[in-house]
């Protein structure tokens, strides 16, 4: 069984579709990615799945259950969580006072040091940095303080909307190096992103989003293989 499935959804603005009838499904311990060009959609559907954008029509379940109707925080609780694109980070509060916002469901509360101590295990550059402003890093590194604020929910799957967006390809590979890291230790990946080469060696499976609708699906081979993929993506 899936951990996450999302059937026949539609999300509209208005007049203007922005997704329709897309069903996705991604298994545990999966990093599933969700491409396409801007205004495709993919960050319509994470923020779907997250509860800040209520759909028309589709079934989104979480773990066996129903969670369409349920409010964002309620999905945070269950395991749900989203690291969205442009980091987001509060620039006046320091790198541990934005890690510990993270941690704000009663679960996640209780285990707040150890969870702290493990971030800064996996993203060594922020307990340099722990008192220092968060709108004084780096984008890479505020890019690994918004991964580390996701992490502090202790998310079953975590969701990442273009988290490459605007860095150099360095930090782009270090970045990616650390979404790997974070699913090597159990956590489901929802990944959307624009480098598409970068990201199919990351995932295991993906789906490409044209217009709103669902255009492609395969595994990440068969994707890199496909000659639509290449062609629109990789300039190949």
């Amino acid at each position: 069984m899936s951990l996450l499935e999302v059937r026949d959804l539609t999300v509209a603005y208005g007049d203007m579709i922005a997704l329709e009838g897309v069903s996705i499904a991604v298994g545990e311990g999966e990093t599933v990615t969700v491409l396409g060009a801007n205004a495709a959609g993919k960050s319509t559907l994470l923020r779907t799945i997250s509860g800040l954008t209520r759909g028309q029509r589709g079934d989104i379940t979480f773990d066996g259950a129903p969670i369409t109707a349920l409010p964002a925080h309620e999905r945070i609780a269950r395991g749900l969580a989203l690291v969205p694109e442009g980091r987001m980070v509060f620039p006046f509060l320091s790198v541990e006072d934005n890690l510990r916002l993270g941690a704000f469901t009663r679960r996640a509360r209780a285990r707040s040091k150890e969870t702290l101590e493990h971030v800064y295990a996996t993203f060594p550059r922020l307990p340099e940095r722990r008192r220092q402003m968060a709108g004084s890093l780096s984008g890479g590194e505020q890019q690994m303080l918004a991964l580390g604020r996701g992490m502090m929910s202790l998310p079953r799957l975590l969701m990442l909307d273009e988290p490459s967006l605007g860095l150099a390809p360095i930090l782009v590979q270090e970045v990616m190096q650390q979404v790997a890291a974070i699913r090597r230790e159990g956590v489901t990946v929802l990944i959307v992103e624009q480098n598409v080469h970068q990201t199919l060696k990351l995932a295991d499976r993906g789906y490409v989003l044209e217009n709103g609708r669902l255009r492609l699906a395969g595994t990440a081979a068969e994707l890199a293989a496909s000659d639509e993929v290449r062609r629109a993506y990789l300039g190949l």
